[in-house]
């Protein structure tokens, strides 16, 4: 990987700022406007810091402090570094769903280091979705980048309980429904887990996708496991503003670091670490900007040799900062040994395997050596059948094991809005052997897929002290939930998938062990259906919706826009 050193005129600024040509002068004048004299930025690389903090988001409310410890690291190392504000994807009051928007936020993050006098990227996310949002607008700009997480929160406390936020809602939001706690305190108990900056501390879609950007190697070692508070957290972002300005000099790009062998790591963490079902999609999306291929095939081949590892919930009983104390992410990649592939190379500049060499396990019911598993295989499996043709996930690790083998009658839900009227009919058709199905609920149906897959258990089946059923969608869920949900079904049902041909009273086999989704309705009765088939809704006919609609993909291929993943790079900006 080793490439000649950059020498000052080789900095993609001094396009900007060297020479004596008219654009040249007025570009060093009018940076006076902002106070900075060539002296300040001349023959040093300019280092963007791609920002998502907004008082929107809950995660990143650190963000304003870490940014300053950020930029001191840059100017140690001698670099020049300047703020770039990003939209910010706050997972919890953003809607319908920040995943409408984490394509727009790659597509910024790539055209900002475009457009601008940028020499290398400092990328500041964590909430759910700036992660991969960050990764792949950076993979696409290919300039030296490193990426700082914002880390979990601290664990939550109620009445002497230890609370995981997302996962501790939903199981009292549900004691809610059926009628055993009040209002008050769910309330409490949504209080009791918000105690600090950071992201979810379950091992949610956030802490996964921060675990997955460390093992991909574009994280400083061990960066991704530290509490939001811990003053660890600012000497990491210290560190990685040094440590970009280095990268710069010796032109370590994002393509370099995030290989297919890097990709499969991280597939391999994401099932040893019982990640969220969302980190599927997003690598996908990820590796689509590189030109890596993952089939869904290869995560289930994956899954099925590597064993669940961290007892975190909502699959396990701890939370994040327990993560850290027993060694965190680089103590679970060692335990794994060699079905990780210690030669891939990090943004540290050593390989993946020294950076977790010397790790240690300090806690082994948190985080489990392999003769200790707590399953012999991975947390997600994927599945595939004649209701899901193109493959669809299931989190087998947070799901009821007398349900991974199931076959039941269809209770379908049209959309959203027909599920929120009618689930808690006391009328309702519906037993605890029925499967209940979502349908358009996916990436154009809903729009952007959002977090609809956790179907609510109807109200009088929770009153028979049921818990768990069997629910399917081409929705998704967010990582900090559980149960026997089959989620990304693709294609979905807005476009004509199967999905959408599936009426109450259809009987529905889930296979887990065989990975099978099966409906068991002959090929006579679903071409008749399909006959009569229409759309269930218009989609929009302009803005970012509209745009998003006519060029998303589908799950198995990362919900990306698919003229983001075509072709080859764009050319550098003339500087005329």
């Amino acid at each position: 990987m080793s490439k000649p050193r950059k020498s000052p005129d080789e900095l993609r600024s001094h396009r900007w700022f060297g020479g004596e040509s008219m654009r040249a002068f007025s570009h060093r004048g009018r940076w006076r406007q902002l106070g900075f004299e060539p002296e300040d930025y001349s023959g040093k690389p300019i280092i963007g810091i791609v920002n998502t903090w907004s008082e929107m988001n809950t995660c990143h409310g650190h963000f304003p402090e870490r940014v300053q410890a950020v930029k001191r690291g840059v100017l140690q190392a001698g670099g020049f570094p300047i703020e770039l504000p990003a939209i910010s994807l706050g997972e919890i009051l953003m809607k319908p769903t920040t995943m409408l928007y984490r394509n727009l936020l790659a597509l910024e993050t790539e055209e900002l280091l475009r457009s601008y006098p940028i020499d290398g990227a400092v990328l500041m996310g964590g909430c759910d979705k700036t992660t991969p949002g960050l990764l792949m607008g950076a993979s696409s700009m290919n300039i030296p980048s490193i990426y700082v997480p914002a880390g979990p929160m601290l664990r939550g406390f109620w009445n002497g309980e230890t609370l995981g936020s997302g996962t501790d809602h939903w199981k009292y939001y549900t004691e809610f429904r059926a009628g055993k706690v009040s209002a008050e305190t769910v309330d409490e108990v949504l209080a009791g887990t918000a105690r600090s900056a950071g992201t979810c501390m379950t091992m949610g879609t956030a802490s996964t996708m921060m675990s997955l950007a460390e093992t991909l190697g574009m994280t400083l070692p061990g960066a991704s496991s530290i509490p939001a508070p811990d003053s660890n957290h600012a000497v990491m972002a210290t560190a990685s503003g040094r440590r970009i300005v280095e990268m710069v000099w010796a032109d370590i790009t994002p393509s370099d670091i995030m290989t297919q062998a890097a990709f499969e790591n991280a597939i391999t963490v994401d099932m040893a670490i019982g990640g969220s079902t969302n980190a599927i999609i997003h690598l996908v999306a990820m590796a689509g900007r590189l030109q890596v291929e993952l089939p869904l095939t290869r995560f289930d081949e994956i899954s099925r040799t590597t064993p669940w590892l961290a007892n975190i919930r909502p699959s396990g009983a701890y939370l994040m900062e327990d993560f850290y104390y027993a060694g965190g992410l680089r103590a679970l990649m060692n335990a794994l040994g060699d079905l990780l592939d210690g030669s891939c190379m990090t943004v540290g500049g050593t390989t993946l395997g020294e950076t977790y060499a010397d790790a240690v396990i300090h806690n082994e019911d948190v985080i489990r050596p392999m003769n200790k598993a707590l399953s012999p295989d991975g947390g997600t499996v994927v599945l595939f059948g004649n209701l899901a043709p193109d493959g669809c996930v299931i989190k087998q690790s947070a799901a009821d094991p007398a349900l991974l083998n199931h076959t039941g009658p269809a209770v379908v839900f049209r959309d959203r809005a027909d599920m929120e009227a009618r689930v808690d009919d006391p009328d309702l058709e519906v037993t605890p052997d029925s499967v209940l199905i979502l349908q358009n609920a996916g990436p154009v149906g809903a729009p952007g897929m959002p977090e609809w897959g956790l179907l609510p258990i109807p109200k009088k089946i929770l009153e028979q002290g049921v818990r768990d059923m069997v629910r399917i969608s081409d929705a998704r869920m967010s990582g900090t939930s559980y149960g026997t949900c089959v989620l990304h079904v693709a294609p979905e049902a807005h476009i004509g998938g199967p999905l959408g041909l599936v009426e109450d009273g259809d009987l529905i086999t889930l296979d887990v062990e065989g990975r099978i989704l099966n409906l068991h309705v002959d090929a006579a009765e679903l071409d008749r259906r399909r006959e009569v088939w229409k759309p269930h809704r218009t989609t929009p006919d302009r803005g970012y919706v509209a745009m998003y609609a006519q060029h998303v993909t589908q799950a198995n291929r990362g919900c990306d826009f698919d003229y983001l993943q075509a072709g080859a790079r764009i050319d550098e900006p003339e500087i005329f």
